[in-house]
């Protein structure tokens, strides 16, 4: 989570270039800690950070993190970028028999505690790689945690880039959005795992870290929703490049590469290879006090070095500490989602350290046998479809993901546990899961897919997610691993605490419309091509116009002797009322009733995002008569 007493880098020259000064001597004390084999290299541990989300009543992200730590008074919990989000930290084990079932314990105990003090509030504690229920209004600025290194990083990112941030993602849906803040970050909520690595391996670790992270991202994803969108499987990965990239799409004019980043080259001596190319590539934009005499037991603390990082998101993250007064290297693996339960996060965990550990003869100097460039593309591929995903493996061969993992991997990860001292009990327990997800090919992202797709046969697709996180909600809390999930049945539809509140929740977004200028003969003929009695006139650029409806048209026509030749702004409604997103399904109708119209254009932001009719509120009140 890193450092929170933390300011923008000064644009006093004398004082950005004394932090540095910090930052490069940082660099020079950690080279001679290697070359003086002052590392911690005689025990290996384990970590794990758990974000979280946090919800209301009905499912919706409910920003009041800063309430609930500050009564919960334990340092396990802190802040994350938005007031709806969380983290808690995992004490350090030593990896080793009965490691994973600690973790778990640990794991189940802190979430236990902390939604003990959330539901002082009524919130809850779910854990989603994305929140299926988040929407755009809960991404405000309003709604980021009022602490000074977010403030700070959101202004540093923003004036780096100079323009607003431009989000495309593309699956089954398409998801297009402009935003003034780095706020879409905080969709985002992973499950961190850390592994500490002696320095002399460091290297030919990392590397074979780089090369499992599309297999093992493949089997753990779940994260295919946003804003209502069908998108990646694991879409976080798409999220957390594009919600901190800095490169303007304005003014670039070379290669140049995104603060989120798999890497560009295969280690070759040490972990210094990637803290240096970090400071040549990416702008110091967080500042401290903190020199580098700063020591903790009288062990350098690296602050500077620390801080700069944590402002660079490899999926694969050196990180340097101090534990029992010794100073260590790990990786941090930051691609694994929160969810979809404890057990399916430990088996994710279990399976990566295990194939760490497991690392065959051939692949410690694996640029020999793998181009970085395969690693990459197996990733992002292991982020688009999951399981679905074909890879180029060592020496080229291609080879589905599934059968990659089954045949070849979960065999190195239980040979990799072994011998790390875990019993055969326990690594089979953890490894199980993996095999049994895979077989079935039933992950998190799966799950939710299925049942919000069977949902939506009788429901509208706000309805359906709803319901679908409620489910999800009830088997996390069982702690029943995602592939003996059971599809959410009609029991559960009729007892649902999903409610109808905002238009957003059942407006329509699939818009027919027309332009000004457009042709009535051309307008009327969609109408009843489509059988609808409104259609929306937009421009350009998707501000609204006008409104046309069968009734204007049909008196219009009845009173014209000639219509062939008639624009649709002669006929349209000039001034229509209109709601946003977030009016009241309660308001909405009551405006409706007062003006005696059927139809409420969606506006926000002088943009139309949809259109609430009569047949909208008739499909939720039938639905509501079904429960």
């Amino acid at each position: 989570m890193g450092r929170l007493d933390v300011t923008p880098v000064s644009t006093k020259p004398q004082e950005s270039n004394t932090f540095i000064h910090h930052l490069l001597k940082d660099v020079k004390l950690l080279e001679r800690m290697i070359a003086e084999g002052q590392l911690d290299g005689d025990i290996q541990r384990i970590g794990a950070e758990q974000e979280i989300n946090l919800i209301d009543s009905a499912y919706r992200p409910y920003p009041i993190m800063p309430e609930v730590l500050a009564v919960a008074e334990d340092s396990h919990f802190t802040h994350e970028l938005a007031q709806f989000n969380g983290e808690i930290n995992a004490d350090p084990l030593p990896l080793g028999a009965g490691c994973f079932y600690a973790l778990e314990n640990q794991l189940n105990e802190h979430i236990a505690k902390l939604n003990h003090f959330a539901h002082q509030f009524d919130a809850k504690i779910l854990l989603a790689g994305i929140l299926p229920t988040i929407r755009r209004s809960d991404l405000d600025k309003t709604f980021l945690t009022p602490i000074g290194r977010y403030h700070a990083l959101d202004i540093l990112l923003r004036e780096l880039r100079g323009e607003p941030y431009d989000f495309r993602i593309e699956g089954t849906d398409l998801l297009l959005d402009r935003h003034d803040s780095t706020m879409f970050e905080s969709c985002n909520t992973s499950f961190q795992v850390h592994l500490q690595i002696p320095a002399r391996e460091f290297a030919s670790m990392y590397n074979w870290a780089q090369a499992i992270a599309g297999p093992v991202l493949s089997c753990a994803t779940n994260s295919p929703i946003l804003l209502g969108k069908r998108l990646w499987r694991e879409t976080r990965i798409a999220l957390f490049q594009q919600a901190v990239d800095t490169r303007s799409t304005t003014s670039q004019t070379h290669d140049k590469e995104p603060r989120v980043s798999f890497g560009t080259t295969w280690l070759e001596e040490s972990v210094l290879e990637i803290f240096k190319e970090d400071i040549a590539r990416h702008r110091v934009i967080l500042n401290t006090t903190v020199d580098s005499d700063d020591k903790k037991d009288g062990v350098p603390r690296l602050s500077s070095l620390s801080l700069h990082g944590g402002t660079i998101y490899r999926w694969n993250r050196p990180c340097y500490g101090i534990t029992s007064g010794k100073p260590h290297l790990r990786i941090e693996n930051r691609y694994l989602p929160a969810g979809p339960t404890i057990i399916d996060e430990v088996a994710n965990s279990a399976f990566w350290i295990g194939l760490m550990q497991g690392i065959p003869k051939e692949a410690k100097d694996i640029s020999r046998i793998m181009d970085l460039e395969d690693a990459r593309t197996n990733f992002l591929k292991a982020a688009r479809m999951g399981l679905g995903a074909q890879f180029r493996w060592l020496d080229g061969r291609r080879i589905t993901a599934k059968n990659l993992i089954i045949d070849h991997l979960l065999p190195l990860a239980y040979s990799g546990l072994q011998k790390s001292g875990l019993t055969k009990k326990e690594a089979t327990h953890y490894l199980n899961v993996i095999k049994q997800r895979v077989v079935s090919e039933k992950t998190g992202s799966q799950w939710l897919l299925d049942n919000v797709a069977a949902l939506k046969k009788s429901s509208t697709t706000d309805d359906a997610i709803v319901t679908a996180t409620v489910g999800m909600l009830k088997r996390q809390k069982e702690n029943i691993p995602v592939h003996q999930w059971k599809p959410i049945d009609a029991l559960e539809m009729k007892s649902s605490n999903s409610r109808y509140h905002s238009v957003s929740q059942i407006m329509s977004k699939d818009i027919f419309s027309v332009q000004a200028s457009d042709s009535v003969e051309y307008a009327c003929s969609i109408m009843d091509w489509r059988k609808i009695h409104h259609m929306l006139v937009i421009d350009e650029k998707g501000s609204l116009q006008g409104l046309l409806t069968a009734g204007k048209l049909v008196h219009h026509i009845t009173s014209q002797e000639q219509v062939g030749n008639q624009l649709v702004k002669e006929v349209m409604i000039k001034d229509p009322v209109t709601v946003s997103s977030d009016t009241t399904l309660e308001d909405a109708i009551a405006l409706m009733q007062k003006h005696k119209i059927g139809s409420l254009p969606v506006v926000d932001e002088g943009r139309v995002v949809g259109f609430l009719s009569t047949n909208d509120i008739f499909k939720i009140t039938a639905a509501l008569l079904k429960k």
